[in-house]
């Protein structure tokens, strides 16, 4: 997507003279090199030796007792190995796409071989203890070859644990399972900035929206669902004020710290609305909720405008949000204050008339930003 955003850019650069055509052929070659960069033949090489792992590790299981035990034990050290090793070999050879798909077999090998050994030997343990160590064995393989595939594989593995751990203990903290989340977090937010895997930090940030919204589960309340929504937004604020000690390094971290920061408070927000209206209705007292549902729609009006002058110009997935957000409350109000009064009809006229002042705003707003882009172009 941002190759072919890329490629029309340097096409009109180049037709406007501002850009010479072979260095716009080398900024495009030198895109098309980098590792990060999307190929669908890296793509499909790794779904390939995806599902060219498993069926391997179903044709071992399936003639799993017909191996003698010395055999087997061997042969699952020796194939882990040489997948490493022949990895290792393609690096060296400049073939990364080949030596990333003998990684992610290796890796494959490896979490299957501690299945079939624990079942061999009957060792005790469980299934989450299994699925931390082949992520630490994935990020560790990560860190020697620096593969943002690796990268990839360990953000899937830790989801899995996350999967593995509500599938038993949805509604219950058990241990200090709960808090290896986070820690996997930190380990792949690290591994992105060491191997330069950028895509792969979504992994770790859907992973902790994801826990937050576990943990307001657990506690489910007004009162959570407000220190929810403050903590993304004070969040937000961190990474976003020019002032703040942390907005220069999150800023080398692109637009994802500010949007799901964003996307927290907005979540947030959006529990506060339910649990007001959750109360009320159990209450069965309406008219009492209405101040305070209007304070609550009054705080995330003003939050939209405040991520949209904080980030707005320079971070087009904070705008969307923020302006989604912003429609969505409109509405909200309408149906909530305008509705109850004038009617069905009446409702959607004004709920009409305050989408097409919103649609203005963003306009102007987006003018204003493309203008400002411009002027600091030119200076």
């Amino acid at each position: 997507m941002y190759r072919g955003r890329l490629e029309r850019d340097l096409k009109i650069w180049v037709d406007k003279g501002l850009v010479d055509a072979s260095a716009a052929k080398a900024v495009l070659r030198e895109y098309d090199g980098r590792q990060t960069s999307f190929s669908a033949g890296r793509v499909l090489t790794i779904i390939a030796s995806v599902l060219l792992g498993l069926a391997l590790l179903l044709f071992i299981s399936a003639n799993w007792e017909a191996i003698p035990r010395i055999v087997r034990l061997t042969a699952l050290v020796a194939m882990i190995w040489a997948f490493y090793l022949g990895a290792a070999y393609l690096l060296a050879s400049g073939r990364s796409i080949l030596a990333s798909a003998l990684l992610i077999l290796g890796t494959l090998s490896f979490g299957g071989a501690m299945a079939l050994v624990g079942q061999m030997y009957n060792m005790s343990g469980d299934e989450l203890t299994m699925v931390i160590v082949w992520f630490a064995a994935a990020c560790i393989v990560a860190a020697l070859f620096r593969s943002s595939a690796q990268v990839a594989l360990g953000g899937f593995l830790a989801w899995a644990f996350c999967g593995a751990y509500l599938w038993d203990h949805f509604n219950q903290w058990k241990g200090v399972m709960p808090w290896v989340p986070l820690l996997m977090a930190a380990v792949l937010i690290a591994l992105v900035r060491y191997v330069d895997a950028p895509r792969a930090r979504h992994f770790a940030y859907l992973m902790l929206v994801g826990w937050l919204a576990w943990i307001f589960g657990l506690n489910e309340s007004l009162n959570a669902a407000i220190l929810f929504a403050a903590f993304g937004m004070a969040a937000f604020l961190v990474v976003s004020i020019p002032a703040s000690p942390l907005m220069p390094f999150a800023r080398t971290a692109g637009a994802a710290p500010a949007f799901y920061t964003f996307l927290l408070a907005a979540i947030g927000l959006f529990l506060v609305h339910a649990e007001i209206a959750n109360e009320s209705f159990e209450s069965n007292v309406w008219a009492q909720a209405t101040l305070p549902l209007i304070i609550v729609a009054a705080a995330t009006l003003a939050s939209s405008v405040i991520a949209i002058a904080l980030s707005g110009r320079d971070n087009g997935a904070v705008r969307f949000l923020a302006y989604f957000v912003f429609a969505c409350e409109i509405l909200y109000l309408a149906s909530e204050t305008i509705g109850s009064i004038i009617g069905t009809a009446g409702f959607f006229l004004i709920a009409g008339l305050m989408v097409a002042v919103a649609a203005w705003v963003v306009i102007q707003l987006e003018r204003r930003f493309s203008n400002a882009g411009r002027q600091e172009t030119g200076a």
